[in-house]
């Protein structure tokens, strides 16, 4: 949902400033224009040009959607294209690429609201039997974090759910901090709406505090405990919306047990 257009350019700049906790020294300076000129640009008393948006909004690192939003504010036509996936030739390939290649492990592309846009083998073992959760099984879409943390999803098979949901909700807000993307609002309410486990003390069997270098996933399944790392893969510098929010969630063994399983599970 990108910006209401009814706001005028100055105060949506002034907004995105605002959340990157910037001043507008700061912002002036590096966007090599004067204290004076951000300032009637924030307040109306000066339209900026194409150019002066396309620099703000580089600096304040201005999600693609939402910089169509400001262009169209400021009077001027949206620069950046919105596309299926289908229909970005190499970027698509290159996703399809990364999926396959991680192979025997899970891997999956996701949307900004981490509904589901792609996914390789893998990770179709583990997401197959919960889609729907979180929905009811009538949203065509599928949500990853919804169906993660569920009651009728995985929830019911992660080991260390209280600290996995701490980890996800955490992930949420700052995608909302930094996109401002009211869907992000709604998802973060559904969420923290599913019940809560009780947090323990003593942390997750077999992680010390010396180990919680990243937040492992550990799930209970029908070949014995999985401990899963993961790592998140966006495209540089992408000039079109939905590149833009896509990202490549790609999961590793955590222990030599779950690469032998996820092994043993890919013949």
């Amino acid at each position: 949902m990108t910006t209401p257009l009814t706001e005028p350019v100055g105060v949506l700049l002034r907004r995105w400033r605002e959340r990157r906790r910037r001043s507008q020294l700061d912002v002036s300076l590096a966007a090599e224009l004067s204290t004076r000129h951000l300032s009637c640009i924030e307040t109306g008393r000066a339209n900026p040009s194409r150019d002066m948006i396309r620099r703000l909004c580089d600096e304040l690192e201005v999600p693609l959607r939402e910089r169509n939003a400001l262009y169209m504010a400021g009077g001027f036509a949206p620069v950046h294209p919105e596309r299926a996936l289908a229909d970005l030739g190499a970027a698509r390939e290159a996703v399809e690429a990364v999926l396959r290649g991680h192979e025997p492990h899970p891997a999956l592309a996701v949307d900004v609201c981490w509904e589901l846009v792609a996914a390789n083998r893998a990770a179709e073992l583990f997401l197959g039997d919960v889609r729907g959760a979180g929905d009811g099984g009538t949203d065509p879409r599928f949500n990853v974090l919804k169906a993660t943390l569920h009651p009728d999803g995985l929830a019911g098979r992660i080991l260390n759910l209280a600290q996995w949901r701490a980890h996800v909700l955490r992930r949420v807000r700052r995608q909302w901090e930094r996109t401002a993307l009211a869907g992000l609002a709604e998802l973060l309410a559904e969420l923290e709406s599913y019940p809560a486990p009780a947090a323990d003390p003593s942390g997750p069997s077999g992680y010390g505090p010396a180990d919680d270098l990243v937040v492992p996933l550990r799930l209970a399944t029908d070949h014995g405990e999985l401990a899963l790392l993961y790592t998140t893969t966006v495209f540089g510098s992408p000039r079109d919306v939905t590149l833009d929010e896509i990202a490549i969630e790609t999961f590793f063994p955590a222990d030599p047990r779950t690469a032998e399983l996820m092994r043993a599970a890919a013949t």
